[in-house]
């Protein structure tokens, strides 16, 4: 057995089982057509900063001061990805600081999409104005969209704020959690390759997926029972974006992942299987990121006018009732 796992050794590329290369060693390596990739996708990651810059200034100006952080944030999702991404292109060994410093950003975004809701509806008084004592639909994503006998809840104060928390809690803990990551890693402790029961990874890492799944739970119950009143702002698309910033950022890059680690993406020398996939991935991040971002763009380019208040609404659908029953009784 010994002999076989020697002769196999033998017949691999040293270079597919050594760490990510340097920068100097990717520059070295390129030809023409990755020279053109790697400067195309570059370019596209600097286009989407400077698009996202000039967003934070229009934003600055255009918008009350209770929604600009939360815009800037949500609109930035997509640009810093795709900057980090591109450091990681560019810089193989520093993939696994880029993809924390992106997931702990979007960490935070999780949270200001729910904020960027209640706010949107008048605040957190006016939104409990609007709902308070009204029953919300909670059987939705990611947890419970299949358990559709769970039943209605009213909604108040209390209710609003475990949303709040629900949320908050991934944006706080997964930062938490990647600090004690790099430290561990900084010591040999923690190695994403690693799937022994004794590794550290092996435990963290399903432990901030079950944060992740809890903190779009509340995202989506706020979402399924508001975005009627939101159609009018763009809610639909921009939350289209927000998930499809998460799928592309978590979901694509640990099945890429996973490819790598089962030796389904082959090695490459100077990468290794591992390190290849998280070059590929890095590239098409850059790619989908800076088209979320022209789009993203583009939603949030406008200045919104105040949504009517429910009182309101009411008064205008009494005068309709009113002017078809006044019709009515002429004819």
């Amino acid at each position: 057995m010994h002999a076989m796992e020697e002769e196999l050794n033998g017949t691999i590329d040293p270079a597919c089982l050594q760490e990510p290369p340097l920068a100097i060693d990717v520059i070295k390596q390129l030809d023409l057509f990755g020279f053109c990739l790697y400067a195309m996708l570059t370019f596209m990651s600097c286009i989407s900063l400077l698009l996202y810059l000039e967003q934070c200034v229009y934003i600055y100006r255009k918008l009350s001061y209770r929604k600009k952080t939360t815009i800037i944030w949500i609109n930035g999702a997509a640009p810093v990805i795709a900057t980090m991404s591109c450091f990681g292109m560019w810089i193989p060994r520093a993939v696994m600081l880029t993809d924390m410093t992106s997931n702990c950003y979007f960490a935070v975004v999780v949270y200001k999409v729910l904020v960027l809701m209640i706010d949107e509806l008048g605040g957190s008084n006016a939104f409990l104005e609007r709902f308070s004592g009204k029953t919300f639909k909670i059987s939705t994503g990611p947890c419970c969209c299949c358990c559709i006998c769970l039943p209605r809840v009213p909604m108040s104060r209390k209710m609003l704020f475990l949303l709040k928390l629900g949320a908050l809690q991934y944006a706080i803990l997964k930062t938490v959690l990647t600090v004690v990551a790099l430290i561990l890693w900084t010591n040999g402790n923690f190695d994403l390759s690693d799937l022994e029961i004794t590794g550290t990874a092996i435990w963290i890492n399903p432990f901030i997926g079950v944060l992740t799944i809890i903190s779009l739970w509340p995202v989506a119950i706020i979402f399924m029972n508001t975005n009627s009143f939101l159609r009018s702002l763009n809610i639909v698309p921009k939350y289209a974006m927000y998930q499809l910033v998460l799928v592309l950022s978590q979901l694509q890059t640990s099945v890429i992942n996973i490819l790598a680690l089962d030796g389904t993406i082959a090695c490459s020398p100077p990468f290794s299987s591992q390190a290849r996939g998280s070059m590929l991935s890095q590239q098409m991040m850059i790619m989908e990121m800076f088209i979320i971002t022209l789009v993203t763009r583009f939603l949030y380019r406008r200045t919104y006018d105040k949504l009517p208040s429910e009182a309101h609404d009411n008064n205008q659908n009494a005068t309709l009732d009113l002017q078809d029953a006044l019709v009515e009784h002429d004819v």
